[in-house]
């Protein structure tokens, strides 16, 4: 985490009013252990958004809602396969019906 932290203030040295976004990216396959990683990241830097990853195959990033929930993250952007292409802007709605199909 100490790493992270140098790396977030080499970044607000070098560009005005850096880091513009943080993001926390989160395999969709983590689980429960993804909560305890956004606590400890949410706790070194300061966290604007969640990308969720890896929601094209069994996983369903439900842990997601804990993480909104408890830390207040919201989710910015899902991936759904490998390629910039695969990236989307999170849709709310869409994301919840996926759930229940």
């Amino acid at each position: 985490m100490k790493e992270l932290e140098k790396v977030r203030n080499v970044a607000a040295r070098q560009v005005h009013k850096a880091p513009h976004e943080t993001f926390l990216v989160l395999d969709a396959t983590t689980g429960q252990n993804a909560l305890s990683q956004a606590r400890h990241f949410k706790e070194a830097v300061a966290i604007s958004g969640v990308i969720l990853t890896k929601l094209d195959g069994t996983a369903k990033g439900g842990m997601v809602f804990a993480i909104a929930k408890e830390l207040g993250l919201p989710v910015r952007f899902v991936g759904t396969g490998e390629s910039m292409e695969d990236m989307a802007p999170f849709d709310a709605r869409v994301f919840v019906d996926s759930l229940f199909q």
